[in-house]
């Protein structure tokens, strides 16, 4: 699995925990919301994940404006913690994009990834 991290903050703290929850089997490439958007689009990313104060504005205005807010979801606000059934029903509706709080990295990241892995058919 390949993941583009952008948004507006913890951009190189979110790349850790991807690849840390994954135990390496991920890619995670800091980007540019732009560039990670784009390398979503493109087929260059399988996911984005982007990281702000709110889990919305910063972390996904662009993912929304590039890929469509079909695609996106947002699994964290202040708060509101990430709950896992919420990330198992965004992976199902086929969301690529997903916008957390940057203080719910530690926990959001790994449940996304664990579903993620899940729904790839890869096991830690």
């Amino acid at each position: 699995m390949k993941f583009a991290v952008g948004g507006a903050i913890d951009k190189q703290k979110v790349a850790a925990k991807i690849k840390e929850a994954s135990g390496g089997q991920a890619e995670a490439a800091v980007m540019s919301d732009v560039e990670a958007a784009m390398a979503v689009k493109t087929g260059k990313a399988d996911y984005y994940v982007g990281a702000c104060a709110t889990g919305g504005g910063g972390a996904l205005a662009l993912a929304m404006a590039i890929l469509g807010s079909a695609k996106c979801a947002i699994l964290s606000m202040p708060g509101k913690p990430p709950k896992h059934e919420m990330i198992e029903k965004a992976v199902r509706e086929g969301k690529v994009a997903f916008g957390i709080t940057s203080d719910h990295i530690d926990t959001a990241v790994p449940m996304l990834v664990e579903v993620l892995m899940n729904k790839e058919g890869n096991q830690k």
